[in-house]
């Protein structure tokens, strides 16, 4: 009797809870770029009286509130999620929110959850996957055969990108495709597909790549093919005149040679003026501290001076000549003079 009745509740739990899925329509999986903003969406599909929209976000310990929308109150973000949360449309049967610039932490599972009155509390739950994709590289290159090319396309994503070449005429085809897998430490995964191209006389052929990753978006590339330049048979350059490219890689060499040594002697004599000038400033600073002596105000002090020693040279000279002949020397007379009187002087 127990076990029919547990077995009872089950069944009722199962139908309650597809029945509250039943009427809340949302999306259980939305796929978005890495760094762009996403719109998660649940709708009421039959109309109640909603008191409150409340949006939970799942975590390994439980939901935790990221907003709410209130009948009385209005709309209010949590602390947590305000620079990263926002609603996108007032509305207690159809709510909205938008989830920025969305990286690895926004992933996972969130919960929308009607507070009706009298039914109670209606909850739906819609999922965010992250991808990331990154512009395809497409290429074209010769071949060994001059009616072939091969076409490559890579691209970078995770998880891996899907890779699709393909040709847009109808009488042309890709030769079975060969693709290289290469993880990148970053966790995403970058896809190489190549193919050849034959068949083609000239050079309009379109070639375009698609890439995809999951059920995301898909991004596409196209180039036009090349004219490819086909060499004899016998290994031999054709001789088709003056080769212009080189003559114009020669010349913008000896250009930029010419410029470069231009620019060196130029840097060189600014150099050389720069340490000229700084000298002859030098110079000046040490002419400005040590007033030079001028030459006429020294002639002049020594000029008197000088002519005093030249009169004294030349009194000199003339007294030395003078006495070249020395007179002999006035020996007084010993004979004794006779005193004379006059007659006056008897009488």
């Amino acid at each position: 009797m127990s076990h029919g009745v547990f077995l009872h509740l089950i069944c009722a739990f199962g139908l309650f809870h597809e029945g509250q899925t039943a009427l809340i329509q949302t999306q259980q999986t939305v796929m978005a770029a890495v760094g762009r903003e996403v719109c998660l969406n649940c709708q009421l599909t039959q109309p109640k009286d909603v008191l409150q929209v409340t949006w939970q976000k799942r975590l390994p310990d439980g939901e935790k509130n990221v907003c709410t929308d209130n009948k009385y109150f209005g709309q209010r973000v949590n602390r947590d999620f305000r620079d990263k949360v926002k609603f996108k449309a007032a509305g207690l049967q159809n709510s909205s929110i938008v989830i920025r610039e969305v990286s690895e932490l926004d992933e996972g599972c969130y919960h929308c959850l009607f507070n009706t009155d009298p039914e109670g509390a209606l909850t739906a739950t819609t999922c965010l996957r992250l991808y990331e994709l990154h512009e395809p590289i497409l290429q074209v290159r010769e071949s060994n055969s001059p009616e072939e090319v091969v076409v490559s396309c890579s691209a970078t994503g995770r998880p891996a990108p899907t890779v699709t070449l393909r040709v847009l005429q109808k009488d042309l085809h890709l030769s079975p495709y060969s693709s290289v897998t290469v993880p990148n430490s970053n966790g995403t995964v970058t896809v190489t597909t190549a193919a050849v191209l034959s068949g083609f006389n000239d050079s309009s052929t379109q070639v375009g790549c698609a890439v995809r990753v999951l059920s995301g978006p898909q991004m596409e590339a196209f180039m036009m093919i090349p004219e490819v330049k086909q060499s004899p048979a016998d290994g031999f350059a054709e001789d088709s005149g003056p080769d212009h490219s080189d003559f114009n890689l020669t010349w913008i060499i000896a250009f930029a040679f010419v410029s470069v040594v231009g620019c060196v002697i130029a840097v060189v004599s600014v150099l050389l003026r720069q340490k000229q000038r700084k000298s002859v400033s030098h110079r000046d600073c040490e002419d400005v501290k040590t007033p030079p002596k001028t030459i006429g105000h020294t002639l002049e002090n020594k000029t008197p001076l000088m002519q005093q020693e030249n009169e004294q040279v030349r009194h000199r000279g003339n007294t030395s000549t003078v006495k070249k002949e020395p007179s002999s020397p006035k020996v007084p007379s010993l004979t004794p003079k006779r005193l004379q009187f006059s007659p006056k002087s008897a009488g």
